[in-house]
């Protein structure tokens, strides 16, 4: 099966199989403050594997800084977080990358004068090690390129992969910061919002992209459009002033009047 399936549907390390029925990814009375302000308030859900949540809520509802809790960027000051039932809680955020727990970021953090194919051949190398002793033989590189290399065409990137990243057009950019978190295999891919920024006339790609990760990647996205969100999205936890108002269906999220009040702006989805 051709796609970003290729490239990461082998399992990212992490110790042992998960057991039936565990959460890729789950919260636990997450709490976080700066001072007296609360940026997250007993934050609790479980991710099922294979599952698309979308995270929705209005401007400075913490749905970034629950990311940052989640990937070790922040660490709480209560609750827990579990990857595949392990308690990563106290884990820095390279050691959740190596369990399988992947993020993007809603700015763009990548190196303008590389190629796609040279970028995303880093990002397979720092997995592997590839790129720790320069002794290497040739194929174990080698066959980082071509790991790189399926990637890019999985996203059709191929086309420019030799292109200065700096010269892509900017929904090609949030598609190769895609294919940087593809390179890590991950388990779990936390989008953070993947469509900001990106032109209409080059969100269909990158929307396919999405629609197409394979389903034994669990993805957690925030997003402001509402019509990806609905889209592509089986649950939805909507959050209000650092802790979750609702957790539910895209259907009982349109129908519910809190939400409609408090971010959708009285429409159904719209």
């Amino acid at each position: 099966m051709n796609g970003p399936a290729a490239s990461a549907r082998e399992s990212a390390p992490a110790p042992g199989a998960p057991e039936a029925g565990v959460p890729a990814l789950a919260a636990r009375g997450v709490d976080k403050r700066f001072g007296s302000l609360v940026v997250a308030r007993q934050i609790a859900f479980d991710l099922p594997r294979g599952a698309r949540y979308a995270l929705i809520g209005p401007n400075g509802a913490g749905k970034t800084t629950l990311i940052n809790l989640l990937t070790g960027m922040l660490r709480p000051d209560g609750g827990q977080i579990f990857l595949d039932g392990a308690d990563i809680t106290a884990l820095d955020p390279a050691s959740r990358v190596k369990r399988g727990l992947v993020r993007t970021f809603q700015i763009n953090t990548l190196f303008p004068d590389l190629s796609p194919l040279e970028a995303v051949t880093l990002a397979v190398c720092e997995r592997t090690g590839c790129g720790a002793a320069f002794w290497r033989p040739l194929p174990v590189y080698r066959e980082a390129i071509e790991e790189a290399w399926g990637l890019l065409k999985s996203l059709n990137l191929a086309a420019d992969g030799h292109r200065r990243t700096r010269e892509l057009a900017y929904g090609q950019q949030r598609l190769l910061e895609m294919a940087l978190a593809l390179a890590a295999r991950p388990r779990v891919l936390l989008l953070d919002e993947p469509a900001a920024g990106v032109p209409r006339d080059e969100s269909a790609a990158l929307l396919a992209a999405i629609s197409g990760l394979p389903r034994d990647i669990s993805v957690l996205f925030i997003e402001h459009d509402m019509d990806l969100v609905f889209r592509f999205a089986s649950r939805i936890i909507v959050m209000v002033a650092g802790g979750i108002l609702l957790d539910g269906t895209p259907e009982e999220i349109a129908r519910d009047e809190r939400v409609r009040e408090v971010y959708l702006g009285g429409s159904a989805g719209g």
